[in-house]
This record gives C-alpha cells, sequence and structure tokens, in this order.
C-alpha cells in the first residue's frame, strides 16, 4: 500500500509540475527579463488561457524591442487570434523602421490580414523587383508579326497594397501596352531599329495605377520577327475569291446545260409535231378527192410546184456547197 501511495504522490507531482510550467513559461519568462521585455508571468498565463502561443508573442516582443520597435503586446494577440501571421508582421515592421518606411503596425496588420506577404512586400519596397513578362506577339501595320518579350522593375507601393493590383494585372497592362505600340507602327522595320519606343510609350500610359507597384522602367529584353500576316491574309482572300469564281462558273455552266435541254427537248417536241402535221395531208388531199374539192389537174400542178421547189432548193444547196469548197481551197 505504501509503494502504492508513494507511486500516486509521484505521478501527481509530476502532473502538477507539467501543467504549471505549461500554463507558467517560466524559461520564455526568464528570456523576456533578460531582454528586458516587460511581460509578465500572468500574462503569459493569459495568453495560455486565450489560445496563444506565448512563445510566439515572446519572441516577436524580444525581435522587436532589441530592433527598437515598440509594438503592444495585446496588439500581437489581437492580430494572432484575428489569423494574422505575427513573426512576418514584426519582420516587416522591423525592416521598414530600418529602411525609413512609414508603417505603421494596424496598416502591417491589415496588409496581412488581406492576404499578401507584409515581410516581402517591404523587402521589394527597398530593393525593387524585376517581373519577366511572356511573348507578347503583334502585327505592324504592313502585315509583319513582330514578337517582343519585356522586363519590368517594380517597387511595392505600401500604402496601396491593401486593395491594390498585383503583378496578373501589370503583366496584362504591359503586354496591351506593347500590342499596341507595335500595332500603331508603319513598319516592322521601325521597332527593330528602335525598340525603346515601345518602352517609352508603355511607361507614359501610366500602367501602375490602381496597383500595389510602382513601375520604375520597362525594358525590352527581346525583339524577333515572326510570320508575314498580310501575306498570308492576302492568300486566303484569294484563295476564297478563286472558289467563289469557280463556284459561280459551275453555277453558270449548269444554267447553259439546263436550257440547252429544254432547248432540245421544244425542238423535238416542234419536229414531232410537224410529223403528226405532215401524217394529216394525205388524209386531207383524199377527203379533198372525195369532197370534189380538188380535181385530178389541181392535184398534178401542185405536185409540179412542189417538184420545182425542190429542184430549186436542191440547185441552190449544190451552189452553197461549192462556193465553200472554193473558199476553203
Amino acid at each position: 500500500m505504501e509503494s502504492i501511495l508513494f507511486l500516486l504522490m509521484v505521478v501527481a507531482v509530476v502532473v502538477f509540475l507539467l501543467l504549471f510550467f505549461y500554463f507558467i513559461p517560466v524559461a520564455l519568462w526568464i528570456a523576456a527579463l533578460a531582454a528586458r521585455v516587460r511581460i509578465g508571468i500572468g500574462e503569459m498565463v493569459g495568453m495560455r488561457l486565450r489560445r496563444v502561443p506565448p512563445s510566439v508573442i515572446v519572441n516577436s516582443q524580444i525581435n522587436a524591442s532589441k530592433a527598437g520597435v515598440d509594438i503592444p503586446t495585446t496588439f500581437l494577440e489581437a492580430h494572432f487570434l484575428a489569423g494574422g501571421d505575427v513573426s512576418k508582421v514584426v519582420g516587416a515592421l522591423i525592416a521598414a523602421d530600418k529602411a525609413g518606411i512609414t508603417l505603421t503596425p494596424e496598416r502591417a496588420a491589415a496588409i496581412d490580414l488581406a492576404g499578401r506577404d507584409v515581410f516581402e512586400a517591404v523587402q521589394v519596397s527597398v530593393n525593387p523587383k524585376v517581373i519577366s513578362t511572356p511573348m507578347v506577339t503583334a502585327v505592324a501595320k504592313d502585315g509583319i508579326q513582330v514578337k517582343a518579350t519585356s522586363r519590368v522593375t517594380v517597387r511595392a507601393n505600401i500604402e496601396r497594397l491593401v486593395g491594390g493590383a498585383g503583378e496578373e494585372t501589370i503583366i496584362a497592362r504591359v503586354g496591351e501596352g506593347i500590342v499596341t505600340t507595335i500595332g500603331s507602327a508603319d513598319s516592322h522595320k521601325d521597332v527593330l531599329e528602335n525598340p525603346d519606343m515601345i518602352s517609352k510609350t508603355v511607361l507614359d500610359k501610366g500602367l501602375d495605377s490602381g496597383t500595389a507597384f510602382e513601375i520604375l522602367s520597362i525594358d525590352i529584353a527581346d525583339v524577333d520577327v515572326g510570320d508575314n500576316i498580310g501575306a498570308a491574309l492576302q492568300t486566303d482572300q484569294a484563295e476564297a475569291d478563286l472558289k467563289i469564281a469557280r463556284a459561280r462558273a459551275e453555277e453558270r455552266r449548269a444554267m447553259a446545260v439546263a436550257q440547252e435541254q429544254e432547248m432540245s427537248a421544244r425542238v423535238q417536241e416542234m419536229r414531232s409535231r410537224v410529223v403528226e402535221a405532215e401524217a394529216e395531208v394525205p388524209r386531207a388531199m383524199a377527203e379533198a378527192f372525195r369532197s370534189g374539192n380538188l380535181g385530178v389537174m389541181d392535184y398534178y400542178r401542185m405536185r409540179n410546184i412542189q417538184a420545182d421547189t425542190d429542184m430549186r432548193e436542191g440547185i441552190a444547196g449544190d451552189a452553197g456547197g461549192e462556193s465553200s469548197e472554193t473558199e476553203d481551197n
């Protein structure tokens, strides 16, 4: 029994010590005293109860105190509870103070809660950043395609980090400016000879308005000649016109064939009618003989006239053939 009680007492003492050192971080309190940071043990216990890691707050306060930056402890706790990154905010405030940039704790916390890297923003504000744009393709007025890439040097604007557009907007605007400049050039040779005309034109447009950056310079990294778009368009247009002309010619040919077939059908119909009419002549003559309207002498005279007419047509046909043969000779 005594051994069991002793073990229970040991376990109770160990649990008590664990809870004591968990809620009362003595090591952090000693570190804060050594760094001359005024954070009492009661405040650290309150942080534990509010589910705020005392190590994050104390270490951040030690860094700020050594850098000469005064940040309230309650402000850091509130920022942590709001879901912010306390270490980055403190680091940004220290970097801004050393660089002579005006940055209040409230603005730094707002930038961090807005989803931007406030420490990186301060670094970019001190040390400008270079953004490489993808290859932009445009066509000059002479129809020649020009390809260009650029490097944009930007500096972060602390005042516009909250609500300002990001790098994607800068890249899109610079690309639009390059396309406009190349498209307004009379010849692609002008762009190749003076690529700085693109930089000057784009810079004059004020592309950094409404963004979180300030454009310092735009440098054209590479300019190359692409395809002859004008010639390709003219070739495509010529092929399209040729296809249209062929279609119209085929349509006219089909209409001519249809008309010829219609005329042939009409001629055939007329011939059949003539044959029918000629077949009625003997019947009419027989009827005239029976009725007495046509005599034998009348018939012979009609036959003589018809024979005379056939002879004249034959003579005329022979004369026409001889004249055509003479002309051929």
